[in-house]
């Protein structure tokens, strides 16, 4: 039996020599990415004269991380490899240049989570109180970026990020797709003490079964943000929250209830915020909006958009918002396939703008990766 434990024993020293070995291997090679990136850096600075310098490059990182999962063969997930390597290019670029990113706040929020999904946790993560004041922020240059909610599989359309849109210049340069798992929060320890449940009203609407029959007699009131109704869950008696992991630890909360949405498949698409518009990575996605010239006539949005069919060119989504111009006008916000630059869609493009009374290009921008 001592024999087996001495053999079981030596076999452990070898493996986790050989992890020693690998660790210094992977400590020099991460060293030696930051001295890389840092010489880009150097290389911007050198060559920017009095233009703003673009440390970060939507398209170029969606091709290296689309690369490090192709070329994963286990036995890490894709998801966990990719979020590694995010890491590893979130430090680097920060040797070259400190990213700020405002987002919608307060701390933990999907939202913050977001940001460091897409970023890395490298970035200095700017939380706001409202939508409006992410676009604000960025449109001044106080943050580099943004990121704000624009859809929920559940519940539909974040109209506000849509409006800000219609009156804001920035464009749309990248997207983040969360899954959102939702938990009832509180500072009590029985969910038969909640009085009340604090929430966004997105959260709501994605727990509406869930509350309906296991809450049915708690008041719901809508909060700002989940992590709002986290902070006011860790102050009020009787108070409990809608939120995820990330808001129980900011606040302290106990996880009463895990996983309360009312769909399992319960996800968030975010969009980054920016600038400019980058160039095509290879697997790209475009948002633009128009409006017809004559609402009235039969037909008029089909035969706007039939340069798409004749171009093979798939549209994902469709939107109507009120154009707050006048009454009853209303402009659409659509979302295709493919890059603004790829030769079928600029020639699709250049025909709907031609027949279009609105028509603005929000962005082209690689899509959401795992």
């Amino acid at each position: 039996m001592s024999d087996s434990k001495d053999s079981i024993s030596e076999d452990l020293s070898a493996i986790r020599n050989e992890i020693d070995e690998v660790d210094v291997k992977l400590a020099t090679l991460i060293s030696k990415r930051a001295s890389l990136a840092k010489k880009i850096g150097d290389a911007k600075h050198s060559d920017a004269g009095s233009g703003v310098v673009e440390f970060y490059r939507p398209e170029r990182e969606a091709q290296v991380l689309r690369a490090v999962a192709e070329r994963n063969e286990g036995p890490l997930e894709n998801d966990e490899m990719v979020r590694l390597f995010r890491e590893i290019m979130s430090a680097c670029r920060a040797y070259e240049e400190p990213l700020k990113v405002g987002y919608l706040g307060p701390e933990g929020t999907f939202t913050q989570s977001a940001v460091f999904k897409h970023f890395g946790h490298s970035v200095g993560a700017m939380p706001l109180a409202t939508i409006e004041d992410v676009f604000h922020e960025v449109e001044n240059g106080a943050a580099r970026f943004g990121i704000v909610p624009i859809e929920n599989s559940s519940a539909g359309m974040v109209n506000h990020t849509l409006d800000m849109f219609l009156a804001s210049s920035l464009s749309i340069c990248g997207e983040v797709e969360m899954r959102i798992r939702q938990h009832l929060l509180g500072k009590m320890k029985d969910p038969k003490d909640v009085l009340r449940v604090c929430a966004h009203p997105q959260a709501l609407a994605q727990c509406r079964a869930w509350l309906a029959e296991s809450l049915p007699n708690a008041e719901q009131i809508p909060c700002s943000s989940n992590a709002e109704g986290a902070r006011r869950a860790k102050n009020e008696a009787g108070t409990a929250a809608i939120a995820g992991d990330s808001a129980a630890d900011v606040y302290g909360l106990n996880v009463l209830v895990s996983n309360i949405e009312d769909s399992r498949d319960n996800t968030t698409r975010f969009l980054v915020i920016g600038h400019r518009i980058p160039p095509a990575s290879g697997d790209d996605k475009t948002t633009l909006i128009i409006s017809a010239p004559n609402t009235d006539d039969a037909g008029s949005l089909h035969k706007m958009l039939k340069p798409f069919a004749s171009s093979n060119i798939n549209m994902t989504r469709i939107e109507s918002r009120p154009s707050h111009r006048r009454k009853w006008h209303y402009v659409f916000f659509i979302d295709i396939d493919g890059h603004a630059d790829d030769a079928n869609v600029c020639e699709a493009l250049a025909k709907l703008e031609s027949s279009a009374q609105l028509f603005r290009v929000l962005g082209s921008y690689p899509k959401a990766i795992l």
